[in-house]
């Protein structure tokens, strides 16, 4: 018989089975000898009280032992299956080609950037000289740019597909098994690319192919149905069906469509800065203390408020993180965020951003390029402002508040540099408002947060597409071009990597195989 309860645990008997077992036995009323063993099916962190806890939701065997569980993938192999063409290596297209094994299709993976190892390379130097290569950067190479930033796998995608079958697909390739119980998984930057290269091996064990630094320059198609696709080399491959999962950063897939005359349209997307403090201002706010337990890990917030009728939130919080270089072009300034697995740097940061919709840019409903053109503009602005090479415009948070140029910056985690900047220069003067007025109010509800001990790093653009690729709700299929499906963060249909892994399941699964 199995019993699952609800016990709060002292983060320093978090690991303490023992006690945990004690724990059930006590709740259960039970004897010692009846209870064989227990599993934590899920576990959270409460630091609403004074006394921070673990809240954990504990199955436990009575008069039974638990089995153990496995977690293996049992494909067959797909060499003569119907060939499927994947643009994009990024979490939707991994994953859609993971599905097309299982359904017994055979994936063609194509991918404009390197393998994930060779990737490093391109980072380093674009980390240490400020040299983007348009083809091979943050965001663009195996694994996408899930890959660094970050491997953070919340979600509220539950309504969309299996969240639980993708995280177990990512603990049968290396994940721990810690991202099936935590509240707030997370695998960390440093450990990702391990496990996509395991993904990648796995496809093609089982008769999937992938190909790299191939750009897709056209998509062929005839009498409304999807042929293939035709590469900048000239070749040209054949398959009846085409996923689309470029990310959110492909912006010449949204001219590709734009010049065969498929529908796109523009899409609200949110834009503003990144915020670093220290790791230990927002370890003590959080969990009211002068220094934080070895036992608790570096604690994380989520904040939102309205402001002249928008909404300014946090977004991609990055405790213990590193702010990153993301531009994929040259002469733009685009930051992010991630952590690797054991989240121990010294700083935390976050975006803060504001929605801009619609109505904010002229023209959106007539050109569908009106918001991703006013995303460049704004970034472009943030490269001239930081002097170029990749420095980032930057102002300590009071500063930017009250108007001042800093006279200087604290240390941080932005390796490029940052340049002393007042960041109305960079910003909408709607969005430096509304991020003035949030700031002082976020310092309210959380201790310690406003201070110019934080900075504010320009520009947080590519929280998601600014042009959404349309299709059909039912069979997702590009409205004019059967066979076409566009899929993930860069058609409009995802916000982070679990979000964009279940809908390239769901667009493998939306082939019709009769």
């Amino acid at each position: 018989m199995q019993k699952e309860i609800e016990i709060a645990i002292l983060p320093e008997k978090i690991e303490d089975e023992q006690y945990i077992l004690q724990e059930g036995v006590k709740a259960l009323h039970l004897k010692p000898q009846q209870v064989k063993g227990f599993k934590i099916r899920k576990r959270s962190i409460d630091a609403r009280s004074r006394q921070v806890v673990y809240r954990a939701r504990v199955i436990y065997y009575i008069d039974e032992f638990p089995l153990p569980e496995l977690y293996e993938n049992h494909f067959k192999s797909v060499r003569t299956g119907k060939p499927v063409i994947i643009v994009g290596a990024g979490p939707a297209g991994l994953f859609a080609a993971i599905r097309c094994i299982e359904r017994g299709l055979k994936p063609i993976v194509i991918e404009r950037g390197k393998k994930v190892q060779d990737r490093r390379r391109d980072l380093a130097k674009l980390n240490r000289e400020g040299t983007v290569n348009p083809e091979s950067n943050y965001c663009f190479g195996e694994g996408g740019a899930g890959t660094y930033s970050d491997g953070k796998l919340y979600t509220r995608s539950n309504k969309r597909g299996d969240v639980d079958k993708v995280l177990k697909l990512f603990v049968s390739h290396g994940a721990t098994t810690d991202i099936l119980v935590n509240a707030r998984p997370h695998i960390g930057t440093n450990k990702l690319p391990h496990i996509i290269e395991a993904m990648r091996e796995s496809v093609i064990e089982f008769g999937g192919e992938f190909l790299f630094d191939q750009r897709v320059d056209d998509i062929l198609e005839s009498f409304g149905q999807v042929r293939g696709v035709k590469l900048a080399s000239g070749e040209e491959i054949k398959a009846d069906h085409v996923i689309v999962a470029t990310g959110h950063s492909a912006r010449d897939i949204f001219e590709l469509f734009h010049r065969n005359n498929w529908l796109i349209e523009a899409k609200a997307f949110a834009l503003g800065v990144r915020i670093e403090h220290p790791q230990a201002i927002i370890d003590q706010a959080q969990y009211h203390c002068q220094a934080r337990s070895e036992h608790l890990p570096p604690a994380y917030y989520s904040l939102v408020e309205q402001v002249n009728d928008r909404g300014v939130f946090s977004f991609c919080m990055c405790p213990g993180g590193v702010i990153a270089p993301c531009a994929t072009d040259h002469n733009e300034i685009v930051v992010n965020g991630w952590s690797p697995s054991k989240r121990n740097n010294p700083h935390a940061n976050s975006g803060t951003v504001i929605q801009i919709n619609l109505d904010d840019v002229p023209n959106t409903l007539n050109d569908p390029f009106a918001l991703l053109d006013f995303q460049k503009q704004i970034e472009r602005r943030a490269f001239e402002v930081g002097g170029g090479n990749l420095v980032a415009p930057a102002q300590r948070m009071v500063d930017f508040v009250e108007g001042r140029v800093s006279m200087d910056l604290p240390e941080n985690s932005y390796k490029p540099g940052t340049s002393s900047a007042d960041l109305r220069e960079v910003l909408p003067t709607f969005v430096h408002e509304a991020l003035r007025g949030a700031l002082p109010i976020f310092g309210k509800k959380m201790k310690g947060y406003y201070t110019n001990e934080a900075i504010l790093v320009g520009v947080e653009s590519r929280t998601s597409s600014p042009i959404r690729i349309p299709r059909n709700k039912e069979n997702l299929q590009h409205p004019q071009v059967k066979g076409l499906y566009p899929c993930g963060e860069g058609a409009g249909y995802a916000g982070g990597i679990i979000s964009a892994a279940i809908d390239g399941i769901n667009c493998v699964d939306a082939i019709d195989l009769s």
